[in-house]
């Protein structure tokens, strides 16, 4: 072993955040329970471990199994993605508004802007319109940002605005041949590529990089395609009441004004999952539990947001491992 490996191991215990940013974390911890706290939402906990698991073709998940008494239930289990489902059951149960703060975990996931495990802030608003949400979300962020000694200024634009004024494209009538055009710079490989898939790349690799630092930008009605979770509302050309914020050029949060039906619902994990296997990915259950309890699911509006990312924004830093103590490789 050369005396440069011997150092590199030798450090290898130290936290990749500095001490400062470790403190940093925490005030911001506190003051995300007191923005809450301070608005009625109430805090709640649910299951890490689930026995159904997440359908998104783009997620996968980290899976277990339960070597304990048979009356606990199925042995394999599934590390939370996000805690929607469940905190979905309480507000068919009744909770109100509320949020989690926690941690989650998908597999797969390392880089700059990534690790398997991570925070997410995730809440709902009973009542809410997703642009009620947006701004609460707006709030939240120029809160903590001030918390750092930093400002941000805040802008609001559709899907369909935001690819015209970049691109010259209109994302809700282009062909596909026009979507692919302006990536032909780009060496990519096209296999099974769908519609929505050339629309997310022109985001990633076209528009996102153009977003100024210290800005939030909320975007909004995205392409009925896309709805995931969300309610679709009908007109000229369909969109589906769901928002992304971004910070600088940073993917921020991700929210909904959320789907109530549970016909609706299955049939979309039913084609989530049929897009899973024709990638070769793993068919977890569904969470039958959420599906039932869906009848009761109030109109409402929530949001996932990444904590980690948030903090990285408020350090100033560019990687994740900036914001976190022990990231995946160091765990």
């Amino acid at each position: 072993m050369t005396m440069a490996a011997t150092e590199d191991t030798m450090d290898d215990w130290k936290p990749t955040a500095t001490l400062q940013a470790i403190v940093l974390r925490a005030r911001l911890n506190a003051l995300l329970r007191r923005f809450f706290a301070e608005r009625g939402v109430l805090e709640v906990e649910t299951p890490v471990l689930s026995q159904a698991g997440n359908s998104d073709p783009n997620i996968t998940s980290f899976e277990t199994t339960f070597g304990g008494h048979g009356d606990a239930g199925k042995p394999r289990r599934w590390l939370r993605t996000s805690p929607e489902y469940p905190i979905k059951r309480l507000l068919a149960a009744g909770i109100g508004s509320c949020y989690e703060l926690g941690r989650v975990f998908r597999d797969g996931e390392f880089g700059r802007l990534h690790n398997p495990e991570f925070t997410m802030l995730e809440w709902y608003r009973v009542g809410w319109t997703q642009h009620q949400l947006m701004d609460e979300c707006a709030e939240l962020v120029r809160d903590a940002m001030r918390l750092a000694g930093r400002s941000v200024s805040v802008r609001e634009s559709s899907y369909r605005q935001l690819f015209t004024e970049h691109l010259g494209i209109d994302p809700m009538t282009a062909g596909e041949g026009e979507l692919r055009a302006p990536l032909a710079v780009f060496d990519i490989d096209d296999e099974g590529m769908t519609r929505d898939d050339w629309l997310d790349l022109l985001m990633t690799h076209l528009i996102q990089p153009a977003f100024p630092d210290n800005r939030v930008l909320m975007v909004y009605d995205y392409p009925k395609s896309q709805a995931a979770l969300a309610r679709v509302r009908q007109g000229d050309v369909p969109v589906a009441e769901r928002f992304e914020i971004y910070l600088g050029s940073v993917e921020l949060a991700n929210g909904y004004r959320e789907l109530g039906d549970a016909d609706e619902q299955r049939e979309r994990f039913a084609r989530d999952l049929s897009r899973r296997q024709k990638r070769g990915a793993a068919r977890a259950p569904l969470d039958e539990r959420l599906l039932s309890a869906m009848p009761g699911f109030p109109d409402c509006a929530g949001v996932a947001l990444g904590v980690d990312r948030l903090l990285m924004a408020m350090l100033g830093g560019e990687r994740l491992q900036d914001a976190i103590a022990f990231p995946f490789d160091r765990a």
